[in-house]
């Protein structure tokens, strides 16, 4: 009589590795600062510090992720925009775990030297580690968001000069630009809106400071 075959476990599908992904310890401490500003109103100048210590980040790593997290901070109105578009949804409502990592994820994909199949594969990966169900919707989204260059997308979401395109293309609030755009009219210098929005929202320049008791001038050009 010959023994009836065993039969192979088939996991149930999701279940074949409950282990997370290994998430770069650089773009982990980025979402960890835009989820806290996300959720509770920090600021990521206070909060970066110690975050950066909390996953032991020097150098270029922690100019990585300070640099993924300011970013996508300061993109989030354009960003929104284009995950809006590629998702057919809007941003608000996706759960907050989810709309960070793919600011984040457009941050990489649109405006730092990230090929686009890392920014893909490294937001899905950061999604299934802090949501879990959303990693498939995050690999859509990623992979329609890398089908486009900056520049194509701005042309697609923010294309015009209304008040709203401009807010779009520049990442301020609808009632600041309008704002900005009265005090420059005021001023009679209607034609400078587009660079003081360009101005408003560039990242600041590193400079160094020699402080009173703590080095002298001469020292700080060592």
């Amino acid at each position: 009589m010959s023994e009836r075959p065993q039969r192979r476990h088939q996991p149930r599908s999701g279940s074949a590795d409950r282990r997370p992904p290994r998430i770069d310890p650089a773009r982990r401490a980025a979402y960890d600062v835009a989820f806290v500003v996300e959720t509770e109103d920090g600021y990521a100048n206070l909060i970066m510090p110690g975050i950066l210590k909390q996953h032991r980040l020097t150098g270029r790593d922690a100019g990585f992720a300070t640099e993924l997290a300011y970013g996508a901070l300061r993109g989030r109105g354009l960003y929104d925009a284009i995950i809006a578009d590629a998702a057919k949804r809007h941003v608000i409502t996706l759960d907050a775990e989810l709309a960070v990592a793919l600011r984040l994820g457009v941050h990489q994909a649109l405006a730092m030297r990230v090929p686009a199949h890392a920014a893909v594969s490294e937001t899905v990966d950061l999604v299934r580690a802090v949501h879990g169900r959303g990693a498939g919707l995050a690999n859509a989204v990623m992979r329609r968001v890398t089908e486009r260059d900056l520049d194509a997308w701005l042309a697609r979401v923010a294309s015009g000069t209304s008040r709203e395109s401009l807010a779009i293309r520049h990442s301020h609030p609808a009632w600041v630009v309008g704002e900005l755009e009265h005090a420059l009219r005021h001023d009679g210098r209607p034609g400078e809106l587009t660079a003081l929005l360009e101005a408003d929202n560039a990242p600041a320049a590193v400079t160094l400071v020699a402080r009173p008791g703590l080095v002298e001038r001469e020292g700080s050009r060592a």
